[in-house]
C-alpha cells in the first residue's frame, strides 16, 4: 500500500494496561480537508483520544513531564487541554523553525495544525519541564504478517522470551530465507533477563502501543533493523545498573528507526566499533547522571537522521577509542534532529581516544539542519552547544556545522573548541583540531538572563597541540549578523591560527 492509497488519516495507537501515563493533558487528533474556519467551533466529529505517557527530565531536579505520539498522512487538526488548576495565557510550540501556529481557545484548550510529521514541544505559560512532547510521524502500512509474532494483550503483561524468539528467527534462516522478520503486537512486554540480543539478519517490528521493558542488543551481527512505532521503556532499572537502551557493538548495517525511548538509565543508543548505522526518528528521554542521548566509540559510516533527543548529558556525542572499542571514527552526518540537552552538550566531539598510544583521528563529521532548544549547564569543563573538546592524543579535523538554530541557552556557550586536557577523563590532551565550519548559526539569546551566556572559546592547549582553520560564516545573534569574533561572543584562548568570521 502506497501513502497515496492511504489517504488523508490519522492512526492512534492504544496504551496497555501496564504502560504508565499522567493525566495533566489530555490530547485528541482527527484528520481535516481544509483549515478550520475557527478553532472554537463545537463540533465534536473525527476527534481520537490519544494515550499521553509519562516521562521523566533534568537530573538536577528529575520531574514528571508528558509525552504522547501518533502516525498521520495529509492534514490533522490537533487539540490539547491542560486538566490543572491554571488558566493558559500563552503557548509555545517548538522548535519555532517548524512554523507550527498554536490557538488558544477559552481557559485551557490549545488547538493547532499538521501538514507534515513532526517531533514537538507544547510548553503552557512558558513550563519546560511539565510540557507535553507531541510526536506526529509519517503514516505507513501496518505490518499484517511476520516469520515470527510476539502476541501481546492490552490487559495482561506477557513476558517476551528471547530465547525462544531466536530460536524461531534461526529456523526460518536455516530454512534458505534471507532475514526473519519479528513482530512486537500491541500489549505491555518483559524482556526475560532484561536484554534481548537480537541475531543478524533480523527485522524487529515494534507495532504501535507495543511497551517493551528492557533493553536491546545488537553485538556482532549485520543486517539487523529495528522499527516501528512503539515504545522501549526502561524507567525501572536503577542508575547503577548502567543499562543502554540499544546497544550496537561490532555490528554492521543496522537502522534503528521511529521508538519512543523512555528513561534509560545510561545511554539511549551506544555504538561501538560498528559501522553502517542508521539511526533515524528516535525518540528518547532520561534524567540519570552519564544518561545520554546517542554516543558512539570507533564508528564508521553513521547516520542521525531526525531524531528527538531530550538527555541529562550529551544528546549526540562522537568519540574515538573506548573500553573494547577502538579505532577511529568517520563519517558521522547528523541532520534533521531536535536536541534539549537539561545537561551538558548538545552536540559533542573528540573526548575519548587511544591515550595509550598515538591517539585516533576523528574526522569527517557534521551536523546540519538541527534545532537546539536547550543548553544547560554549569561545570565549567562541559560548556557548549557546539563542542570540539578534542583530548586523549586524538585529532579531530574536517567538522561541518551548518543551519544550526539554538533557541536557548539557560546557562552554557554557543562554541567550545579546544585541544584541552580535562583531567577527569584524560590521560593526555588532545594534538590536534582543524578544519572546522561553522556555517548559518542563529542563536536567540532575549530569553537569556543576563550572564547566563558565556564566551565561546576557541584555542589549543598550547603550541604543540593547536588549533587552526576555523571558519564561521553567516553566524545571526537576535537576527543581526555577527562580522567579529567579538560580535559572535568568542574568544579566543591561544594557540589558535587560521580564524576567519564572515557575516
Amino acid at each position: 500500500m502506497t501513502m497515496q492509497q492511504l489517504g488523508n488519516g490519522v492512526r492512534v495507537y492504544p496504551a496497555p494496561a501496564l504502560a504508565v501515563l499522567r493525566d495533566e493533558y489530555t490530547v485528541r487528533v482527527r484528520p481535516i480537508c481544509q483549515e478550520p474556519a475557527s478553532f472554537d467551533d463545537a463540533d465534536e466529529s473525527g476527534w481520537r483520544t490519544v494515550p499521553v505517557y509519562r516521562v521523566r527530565v533534568d537530573m538536577h531536579d528529575p520531574r514528571e513531564s508528558s509525552m504522547c505520539y501518533f502516525d498521520f498522512n495529509g492534514r490533522v487538526e490537533v487539540e490539547v487541554v491542560v486538566n490543572g488548576w491554571y488558566e493558559m495565557y500563552r503557548a509555545d510550540i517548538r522548535p519555532l523553525s517548524r512554523g507550527v501556529e498554536p490557538h488558544i481557545v477559552g481557559r485551557n484548550r490549545l488547538v493547532f495544525t499538521l501538514d507534515k510529521p513532526a517531533n514537538l514541544s507544547v510548553e503552557i505559560n512558558r513550563n519546560r519541564v511539565r510540557n507535553l512532547h507531541l510526536f506526529a510521524g509519517p503514516l505507513k502500512p501496518e505490518r499484517e504478517t511476520a516469520d515470527v509474532t510476539v502476541h501481546g494483550s492490552l490487559e495482561k503483561p506477557s513476558t517476551l522470551s528471547y530465547y525462544e524468539i531466536n530460536q524461531e528467527i534461526e529456523a526460518v534462516l536455516a530454512s534458505g530465507r534471507p532475514r526473519a522478520t519479528v513482530l512486537i503486537e500491541p500489549g505491555y512486554h518483559y524482556i526475560a533477563d532484561g536484554t534481548w540480543r537480537i541475531p543478524s539478519h533480523t527485522d524487529v517490528v515494534f507495532a504501535g502501543g507495543a511497551v517493551v521493558e528492557g533493553s536491546l542488543i545488537i553485538e556482532h551481527a549485520e543486517d539487523v533493523h529495528v522499527h516501528g512505532s512503539g515504545v522501549l521503556y526502561l524507567n525501572d532499572f536503577k542508575r547503577y545498573a548502567g543499562t543502554n537502551g540499544i546497544v550496537i557493538g561490532f555490528s554492521r548495517d543496522v537502522t534503528v528507526e521511529g521508538l519512543v525511548l523512555i528513561n534509560p538509565p545510561h545511554y539511549s543508543v551506544f555504538l561501538g566499533k560498528s559501522q553502517s548505522v542508521t539511526i533515524r526518528n528516535l525518540k528518547s528521554f532520561s534524567c540519570e547522571g552519564w544518561s545520554d542521548g546517542i554516543d558512539m566509540m570507533a564508528c564508521e559510516d553513521v547516520e542521525i537522521d531526525g531524531c528527538f533527543l531530550r538527555t541529562s548529558d550529551d544528546c549526540i556525542a562522537v568519540y574515538g577509542s573506548r573500553w573494547q572499542y577502538r579505532g577511529d571514527s568517520r563519517n558521522v552526518h547528523a541532520h534533521g534532529c531536535t536536541l534539549w540537552a537539561d545537561v551538558a552538550h548538545p552536540m559533542m566531539i573528540g573526548t575519548h581516544g587511544d591515550h595509550e598510544h598515538d591517539g585516533d583521528v576523528l574526522e569527517h563529521i557534521s551536523f546540519e539542519n538541527m534545532d537546539v532548544l536547550e543548553h544547560n549547564e554549569y561545570q565549567a569543563n562541559y560548556l557548549g552547544v557546539m563542542a570540539i573538546n578534542a583530548g586523549d592524543k586524538n585529532t579531530v579535523r574536517d567538522v561541518t556545522w551548518r543551519g544550526i538554530r539554538i533557541e536557548r541557552i539557560t546557562h552554557g556557550r554557543v562554541l567550545d573548541i579546544e585541544t584541552k586536557w580535562n583531567k577527569d577523563y584524560n590521560p593526555a590532551p588532545g594534538r590536534l583540531i582543524e578544519h572546522v565550519r561553522i556555517e548559518d548559526v542563529d542563536v536567540t539569546t532575549g530569553t537569556v538572563t543576563a550572564g547566563d551566556e558565556e564566551p565561546s572559546l576557541i584555542g589549543g592547549y598550547d603550541a604543540e597541540h593547536p588549533v587552526r582553520d576555523i571558519r564561521i560564516v553567516n553566524m545571526r545573534r537576535d537576527g543581526r549578523p555577527c562580522t567579529t569574533l567579538a560580535d559572535a561572543n568568542i574568544t579566543v584562548t591561544g594557540n589558535a591560527s587560521d580564524l576567519d568570521i564572515v557575516g
